[in-house]
């Protein structure tokens, strides 16, 4: 079974773009949730998804993908969206991404699921809050962050958190709204007809 070739869709010349890194193994159901919403709120060349070659990927339910671009081919991204999967803890160890992530903490972030093991390996989850699912809480503590809120959606500054499967979207919302405005945001929730129902815990 395969999905569209993501290399196909026309880039966008201008705008911003947000980069997702993806791997073998990735959840198609949060990746396809960032996409989404991010072409709601931007368009069809909003985002890139990158990986270390241009090699079709295996989703974990058994897709086939192929990345946009890999690392040293993207355009300067205005954020980042990490969608989880089986494969995350592997793919976290890979130093191209870590070094990657590192290079752009600054940078409005959505993590969601097992995702967030990206983040914590190239050391971006160190003093923060974070949501995400309960059953990697201990694995989060070693990454030295301030609080770790299982089971929660949490934005801290600019990044948020959030447990795997549906609730990616709270992660592709925020960064939405990050660099598209609320307004895009809101109007990407009433077009998905999604209730914003899992309270975000947004902190200072």
């Amino acid at each position: 079974m395969t999905e569209p070739d993501l290399s196909a869709l026309e880039p966008n010349a201008e705008g911003p773009v947000v980069a997702i890194p993806v791997y073998a193994g990735v959840s198609e159901l949060e990746l396809g949730i960032m996409v989404a919403v991010c072409r709601l709120c931007g368009g069809e060349g909003a985002t890139r998804t990158l990986h270390r070659s241009r090699v079709s990927i295996l989703t974990a339910g058994g897709l086939v993908s192929t990345p946009h671009v890999m690392y040293a081919a993207l355009p300067e991204p205005a954020a980042l969206l990490l969608p989880g999967g089986p494969g995350a803890a592997k793919a976290a160890r890979d130093p191209l991404l870590r070094g990657f992530l590192a290079a752009h903490a600054g940078l409005p972030t959505g993590a969601s699921g097992s995702g967030l093991l990206l983040a914590g390996e190239a050391g971006t989850l160190q003093g923060r809050i974070l949501g995400g699912p309960a059953d990697l809480t201990d694995v989060l503590w070693g990454f030295s962050p301030a609080e770790v809120r299982p089971g929660e959606v949490v934005t801290d500054a600019h990044l948020t958190t959030t447990p795997g499967g549906f609730p990616a979207i709270y992660a592709a919302l925020a960064v939405a709204g990050a660099v598209w405005g609320e307004a895009a945001a809101e109007e990407a929730v009433e077009r998905l007809g999604w209730s914003k129902s899992l309270g975000s815990k947004v902190l200072g």
